[in-house]
């Protein structure tokens, strides 16, 4: 077990992508914060934080919420 130390923070999400990441922390019965934290430390080793098994449960959540944002808009996105 290694210890962290947490902070609250104000974090602004697109609204679809948020009830994605919700749903996905729900199935995988962890917190929003937790599963935040787990993509954020794959993604910088370069590693895929998620089984074929999770992808496809992400891919029925998106199709749910009408997620319809790629890794390709990540940087070109504007507010409403």
């Amino acid at each position: 077990m290694v210890t962290a130390e947490r902070t609250q923070t104000g974090l602004r999400v697109e609204k679809n992508l948020l009830k994605v990441l919700k749903g996905l922390a729900e199935y995988l019965d962890m917190s929003l914060g937790d599963l935040v934290e787990g993509i954020a430390l794959h993604a910088f080793e370069g590693r895929a934080p998620f089984t074929p098994e999770t992808l496809a449960k992400i891919d029925q959540l998106k199709a749910v919420y009408g997620l319809t944002l790629t890794a390709d808009d990540a940087h070109r996105l504007v507010e409403k």
